[in-house]
């Protein structure tokens, strides 16, 4: 039959689509290469043995644990579960639902509002935030490597990034308003164009990215495929509730030392996770779960914990303190031509103290609740929205973590203090004073609506639009105070020379010691994950020459 079903062009195409989103579907739920050594924590002995524990299977975890398991024995604990069986999650155009569909317990996002009155939000998968994140990467500045408190070397840290890029950093290709955005930026100013570049430089460039070009994501749980599986194992759902200390010396009970981890899976049974003889504990759990387990651990302020009833093992007065975020701030506008879904790919390195970057996204559009005037539609509508938005470098002002519960699956009470020193502030308006000459360069002007009456052009914004008068650094300064939100680049909580040595060591305590963002001080160029995979990979390397010299 010249019209059969089988042969229509149409079919033919939806066919090739399903079998496309069927290979798509089986290659999440086939797993990744390093799938074979990742088990549930209930499969887990009650007590084993390892040469390391790490705790989180996060952004600067994995690596970590890949690293250091080409010599040694090696269990990484991940309280969250696998990345590659949701969809939404491993796809660029499930961002805005990984990070609102979300419960208290099993969702790899779990969120928490910080007390500025601030939604924020924690990685809680194998990968941790990179498996979450808008994917943008590219390496730290050169001031970090000053200001960080840590001793470098540069041609491992180097090397360390190219093992990185190597599994998980793609070269993005620009559309409509990625492509709009950086020819904005150089309007505005935002000189020299670098083009494509990972590394961090002033002007306009395109940054990498951890989506490949069919816009699947990859992930630090990638880098376990660097791993020697027969050295490691990474058990996920695996929630560390404490970590086990013992005096070092029979002579001297003052001294303590980590020796394990008590750990529980998710039906409730508690296991030991021990650790050989020079093994080590290392805490990747970021910059709010780091803080966060050694407080219940017994290690943090002496009057703080008791007020608990927790009993302390160490005083370390500044656990949880010099906690940071660095500010986000923007608009949105309505587009009145079809755009891409884009994440973060384009960046302007200004010399104002920000950054501005931009992100586009198709939502829901849904009609106000029980109107008499719109009619719900009988399919869904969804609206593209265009963000531009500012990010201030440090930050200076200075947050802290406290606990809400001694439930480690409880987030603590985390508090920011945004704009609290004014330098801060001022780079916010600058910054956002920037934001308002790329939307008056040419390349903006396709965004703009057709006033019905007259011939003029408009942005239609959605949320709060930019001051009438720019000029004004009081309405500049109460814009940013007002619209402030979270870009979740916080870090800190564990400051190196306050809480660890620059070898990581937590002070006072033996074989414990600390990977991940809450030893910085400072965030690290204009997005934090490249340096974090960077650390993770260039401290194994530093541990595993130490330990066989």
């Amino acid at each position: 039959m010249a019209n059969s079903v089988s042969s229509s062009p149409s079919f033919l195409a939806l066919f090739i689509v399903f079998s496309l989103h069927q290979l798509s579907r089986g290659q999440f739920l086939r797993g990744p290469s390093y799938s074979k050594f990742v088990v549930n924590a209930t499969e887990m002995p009650i007590e084993d043995y390892y040469d390391y524990v790490i705790v989180g299977g996060g952004t600067a975890g994995c690596p970590l644990a890949a690293t250091l398991s080409e010599n040694f024995r090696v269990l990484v604990l991940e309280r969250g579960g696998l990345p590659y069986t949701s969809p939404d999650l491993m796809s660029q155009d499930g961002f805005l639902a990984t990070l609102t569909e979300t419960d208290a317990y099993d969702s790899p996002v779990q969120t928490f509002t910080s007390e500025d009155g601030v939604a924020n939000a924690r990685g809680r998968v194998l990968g941790g935030s990179s498996a979450v994140n808008a994917g943008f990467y590219s390496r730290a500045d050169k001031d970090f490597y000053e200001k960080s408190g840590m001793k470098w070397d540069l041609h491992i840290v180097n090397q360390s990034y190219e093992w990185v890029e190597r599994a998980v950093v793609f070269r993005p290709q620009l559309q409509n308003w990625q492509s709009a955005v950086r020819d904005g930026l150089l309007e505005a100013g935002v000189h020299p164009y670098r083009g494509f570049s990972l590394n961090h430089e002033m002007g306009t460039k395109i940054g990498g990215s951890t989506f490949d070009s069919t816009g699947q994501r990859h992930t630090a749980a990638d880098l376990l495929g660097y791993a020697k599986a027969s050295n490691i194992r990474v058990a996920v759902h695996a929630s560390v509730e404490r970590i086990l200390l013992a005096p070092t010396s029979s002579l001297s009970r003052s001294k303590q030392g980590a020796i394990g981890v008590v750990y529980r899976d998710r039906i409730g049974l508690y296991h030991h996770a021990m650790v050989r003889e020079n093994g080590e504990v290392i805490l990747s759990a970021g910059a709010i779960g780091t803080p966060q387990l050694l407080l219940l651990s017994g290690i943090g302020p002496r009057p703080y914990l008791s007020s608990w009833g927790i009993p302390v093992v160490h005083h370390l007065p500044y656990v949880g303190q010099f906690l940071y975020d660095n500010p986000r701030n923007g608009i949105s506008i309505v587009s009145p031509i079809s755009l891409e879904h884009s994440l973060i790919q384009v960046v302007g390195i200004t010399n104002l103290g920000a950054y501005i970057e931009a992100a586009s996204n198709i939502v829901p559009f849904q009609s106000p609740a029980r109107s008499v005037f719109i009619r719900a539609p009988t399919l869904p509508l969804y609206l593209t929205v265009a963000t531009l938005m500012e990010k201030i470098i440090g930050p200076l002002s200075i947050g802290s973590l406290q606990l809400a519960s001694t439930d480690i699956r409880v987030n603590p009470l985390v508090r920011f203090n945004y704009f609290a020193d004014p330098v801060d502030l001022e780079r916010c308006v600058s910054g956002m004073r920037k934001v308002g000459d790329v939307l008056r360069s040419r390349p903006m002007e396709e965004f703009k609506f057709r006033e019905w009456l007259g011939n003029h052009r408009e942005f239609r914004f959605v949320g709060p639009t930019m001051p009438g008068n720019q000029s004004s650094d009081a309405q500049m300064a109460d814009f940013c105070r007002r619209t402030v939100s979270t870009i979740w680049h916080y870090h800190g909580g564990c400051a190196m020379g306050k809480v660890v040595d620059s070898d990581h060591r937590v002070l006072g305590i033996d074989s414990l010691r600390v990977v991940d963002g809450s030893i910085f001080n400072i965030s690290p160029g204009t997005n934090p994950q490249a340096t974090l995979m960077m650390l993770g990979r260039y401290f194994g390397i530093k541990l595993t020459k130490d330990r066989m010299r």
